[in-house]
Order: C-alpha cells, then sequence, then structure tokens
C-alpha cells in the first residue's frame, strides 16, 4: 500500500488527528504527511474542515480507487472491508 493509501487509512480512523501525530504514527515527516493530505485534497479524496484552530477531515468514499486494475472499486470499498466504516465522516454526494 502506497503512503497515500495509509494516510487516508489513518484520516478514517482519525478523523480529528494532527498532522504532526499522523507522522508519527505513519513514521513519516510532517512535510511528507503535509503534501500527501493536499494531493488528497486536489484529487477530492478528502475535504479538510475547519473547526477552531484545528481539523476535521472529511472522506468522499465515491472515489474510484486510482490504479487502473482497482478503478472498478471505490474508497468507500477499502475502508469498510478494513473495519473503517466508523467513526470516518464521509462527503455527501453534494459536496
Amino acid at each position: 500500500m502506497t503512503n497515500h493509501g495509509r494516510v487516508l487509512i489513518y484520516i478514517a480512523k482519525h478523523p480529528q488527528s494532527t498532522t504532526q501525530k499522523t507522522a508519527e504514527k505513519m513514521g513519516v515527516t510532517l512535510r511528507t504527511v503535509q503534501k500527501i493530505i493536499s494531493d488528497l485534497e486536489i484529487d477530492g479524496y478528502l475535504a479538510r474542515q475547519k473547526n477552531g484552530r484545528k481539523n476535521t477531515y472529511l472522506i468522499n468514499n465515491k472515489m474510484p480507487l486510482r490504479h487502473r486494475l482497482e478503478q472498478d472499486h471505490v474508497v468507500g470499498d477499502i475502508l469498510d472491508a478494513l473495519g473503517t466504516e466508523k467513526p470516518f465522516k464521509r462527503l455527501r454526494q453534494s459536496e
């Protein structure tokens, strides 16, 4: 699994985690996590919701997986299979 996938799964399980804590848990640098989150936002896989000084991340569970062999599946399928269906927040279709 790629670091992008690992970060997405971690965020699904811990939507209010700080980027610093995510980096520590993932064993990568803070800058790496910031870049991955930025990539995931740009590509539409997640959205950042400001809550005061903190962020909560919302996952777009309808996004197809990127690799051509898995494009028939969506992010929500993988997250559900990994047991992360709760507590992660999903973007509504209109968002």
